[in-house]
């Protein structure tokens, strides 16, 4: 019974992930309805979600003690340091990027504000390199926990991170019109364009 809540818990965590980011994706939507402080209520919507994402991590914790009762092995057929080294191996190259594109974008990467700018740095080359390098870190945890359900269920925040970054975009074309589509055209989605 306990397995089963913990999956219910962790799809409804992953559900209110996407609902509440793509709530703080829309502050110049939100700012022709309510004024000023839609930013304000943007970095809410924005913190609710980060919580959201760390109750998902919980439920994947817990369902290493208490594992869905499918055909499915409860740990993979090699030993666990094998599961270990494929954690590193994702997560260094993704955490690096997770950690360039926090570090380019400052306070903006949990705290909305209107008067940012368009970025520089691995911005230059990448939309959007904190979910590029966020997203893997899923595979990481999964693997650490040497679990092929968790490595197959984090396949799920593929949509997810893919449909919060098209709402960030959405918001930004209403914020910079015309110079955030010349930004799109020269720089890649979630891997950098070839020149």
């Amino acid at each position: 019974m306990i397995a089963w809540i913990n999956v219910a818990a962790l799809i409804a965590a992953t559900l209110l992930t996407l609902t509440f980011y793509v709530k703080s994706a829309g502050p110049a939507a939100l700012e022709k309805e309510i004024g000023p402080g839609a930013y304000a209520k943007c970095t809410r919507y924005r913190f609710l979600a980060g919580i959201m994402m760390g109750i998902a991590c919980v439920n994947y914790v817990v369902y290493v003690f208490y594992p869905l009762p499918i055909r499915l092995p409860s740990t993979f057929p090699w030993p666990w340091w094998g599961s270990v080294l494929m954690a590193i191996a994702i997560a260094v190259p993704s955490g690096t990027l997770w950690w360039r594109g926090m570090r380019d974008a400052g306070e903006e990467t949990m705290v909305v504000k209107k008067e940012h700018t368009l970025f520089g740095g691995i911005y230059a080359k990448i939309r959007h390199p904190q979910a590029a390098g966020e997203l893997p870190f899923w595979w990481v945890i999964a693997f650490l926990l040497h679990s092929p359900f968790l490595v197959l269920y984090s396949f799920v925040w593929v949509p997810v991170f893919v449909i919060m970054c098209l709402a960030e975009e959405r918001d930004l074309v209403i914020r910079y019109g015309e110079a955030y589509d010349q930004y799109r055209k020269r720089t890649g989605f979630l891997i950098p364009k070839r020149r």
